[in-house]
């Protein structure tokens, strides 16, 4: 039966997504730890089906102020992936590589966003790395749009893409520890049903 909606998803596919997150996630903290020089653990990634209310709420509200990179996913996988980066987040890596205090995300200089813009591409590419090396599937990833601005405005891009899914969507809540901070990135994607399909079809799942 086809999947008609994303909500359908039952426990067992969800602990499928879990599985690709995990490898996703430690990709992303290897590839931390090369760029910031520093050891990066990982937990267990909290895979979430949320819809856009509560995504935001978890974000910290519509006003709360984040960085978000959001890149198109084509080929045998169609949709989008939105790289969520919130302040001690930005804050850490940025104190890490350039030694600088962030206060204001909105006042980042060029060479900083420039850094923080290639992080997020690098997890956002970890993850889709793992769904390519565990299904087999072929996936292009556009060049990122990047925006530092309010989590309501960020989120309302994908917003649109939640309508014609459902009203939830795949919500991966990443925590790394690097020394002794906890540092927190989050993960959004929001594929087309026929490529979720496809997405099980290649790990040899029915749905």
């Amino acid at each position: 039966m086809p999947l008609n909606n994303i909500n359908e998803l039952n426990a067992m596919e969800l602990d499928i997504l879990r599985e690709i997150g995990n490898i996703g996630q430690g990709n992303a903290a290897s590839a931390l730890s090369g760029m910031l020089n520093e050891k990066v653990n990982i937990a267990v990634p909290n895979i979430k089906i949320l819809d856009f209310n509560e995504v935001v709420n978890f974000l910290g509200g519509p006003e709360n102020i984040a960085i978000g990179l959001l890149v198109g996913l084509s080929d045998k996988i169609n949709g989008m992936m939105l790289c969520i980066m919130q302040e001690p987040f930005v804050s850490h890596i940025v104190k890490a590589i350039f030694g600088n205090d962030i206060t204001d995300m909105t006042s980042l200089s060029e060479m900083e966003m420039s850094f923080v813009t290639e992080v997020g591409n690098i997890l956002s590419a970890s993850y889709v790395n793992a769904i390519s090396s565990m299904t087999g599937l072929n996936i292009q990833i556009s060049v990122p749009q990047i925006s530092v601005d309010m989590v309501g405005a960020i989120l309302s891009v994908p917003a649109v893409e939640f309508a014609q899914i459902g009203d939830k969507v795949l919500f991966i809540d990443d925590s790394f520890l690097v020394g002794d901070s906890e540092i927190q990135s989050n993960m959004i994607l929001v594929p087309e049903l026929e490529s979720l399909s496809t997405l099980f079809a290649g790990l040899g799942v029915d749905i």
